[in-house]
């Protein structure tokens, strides 16, 4: 059945937001060129969306042109203004961004004390960087925090291994500002911003490895994200390796591939070989390894990593795993290729593996993703196809 007159319009006010978004400022003679309109169409198209506070005259093409063909055409980008917060268990990172994603405020601070106290010292995180960029206000947040999203509410899972305020901080930041907010685990966060700007940018299918404080996987499977039944796929902390002299619990990884490859854990193997220093991170001994070229070390975490990596590889054939979170960026292609060779030599399904593009601002960086997407659906309807 083909599509009423109204439903066209809308497909093609879509597509014309889109190639604006992609493209940058167009003219009425670009936009009928890339979209196949006719001229009166794509007048029509230009006139709507101006009507709709979408759209504006943002310039004239070329310095010797003038009149209505040489008007270039762009989105409003303070139509909206969106937020990305990354939060930790001792802190929050917030972004704040207009709708086309051009940055206009940042802000991190350490985040302490009771449940209460906890909120609004975030909140007041938050609401400081809108001040800054300008913003009335805030149209959507999106947030990123450790632990599982249940996939039928949306809303954090409540555990004890994690401070209480991640789970008050969304609706105490909904009721405050005003703003919908949208919680994802900050690692499906991290293997969004991968896929759209990162390492798995020419990728469907996927597993991003996280190395941080903790470890974590985010699993990509024909372009969809798989969350499990509980919102727990992924959760490779648990998962039992050998190596470890434990085994993991219900109410704790301590023994499973977390025991191994933790931030921690990778801190004491850089003790061991003479890479330890006052203040020194997880992500600083691996860099510091690969600018020394200390193989024996690198060989080391390699040797680690690939037991989890091996693991996704040979339940999933997701073909590509990103080495992601701030150890996976400083080890970069010397520690990706490590591990690469371990898990040619441990399963027979070809696996690449690949050093993060964006490191721990991946979390943000999904988070704003999240939103901007949200918000444009909103605003400018949904993409042709979906």
């Amino acid at each position: 059945m083909p599509a009423s007159p109204r439903t066209a319009r809308a497909i093609n006010d879509r597509f014309a937001l889109g190639l604006l978004q992609s493209e940058g400022p167009l003219t009425a003679g670009q936009l009928k060129q890339l979209t196949g309109l006719s001229r009166p169409s794509v007048a029509d198209l230009v006139e709507r969306l101006q009507g709709a506070g979408l759209v504006t005259v943002v310039g004239e093409a070329g310095a010797q042109r003038r009149g209505p063909n040489a008007r270039l055409y762009g989105i409003v980008a303070d139509r909206a203004h969106l937020a990305a917060l990354d939060v930790r268990t001792d802190g929050v990172r917030v972004v704040v961004t207009d709708l086309l994603g051009a940055r206009l405020a940042e802000a991190r601070a350490p985040i302490g004390g009771d449940t209460a106290a906890a909120v609004e010292s975030a909140l007041a995180l938050v609401e400081g960087a809108v001040r800054e960029s300008g913003a009335q206000g805030l149209h959507t947040v999106g947030m990123g925090a450790p632990g599982l999203i249940d996939p039928a509410t949306g809303e954090l899972h409540d555990t004890t291994s994690l401070p209480a305020w991640h789970r008050r901080l969304p609706g105490a930041l909904q009721e405050r500002l005003g703003a919908r907010v949208l919680v994802e685990n900050e690692t499906n966060l991290a293997a969004r911003a991968e896929r759209r700007e990162g390492a798995a940018h020419d990728r469907d299918t996927f597993v991003l490895l996280w190395l941080g404080e903790g470890v974590g996987a985010a699993v990509v499977l024909d372009g969809v994200l798989r969350r499990g039944a509980s919102g727990g796929t992924g959760e490779i902390g648990f998962l039992p390796v050998p190596g470890t002299g434990s085994l993991p619990s219900a109410t704790g990884c301590e023994g499973g591939f977390h025991s191994l490859a933790c931030a921690a854990a990778l801190r004491e193997l850089g003790a061991e070989h003479g890479l330890s220093g006052p203040g020194l991170t997880a992500a600083d001994v691996v860099h510091r390894a690969v600018g020394s070229g200390a193989d024996a070390f690198l060989d080391a975490v390699a040797d680690r990593i690939a037991v989890g990596a091996a693991a996704m590889a040979a339940i999933l054939d997701p073909g590509c795993v990103v080495l992601g979170g701030e150890v996976g960026r400083a080890g970069g292609a010397a520690l990706a290729e490590r591990v690469t060779a371990r898990v040619s030599a441990m399963s027979p399904l070809r696996t690449e593996v690949r050093a993060s593009v964006l490191g721990d601002s991946a979390v943000s960086r999904g988070a704003l993703l999240a939103a901007r997407d949200a918000a444009q659906d909103e605003l400018f309807g949904p993409p042709p196809g979906r």
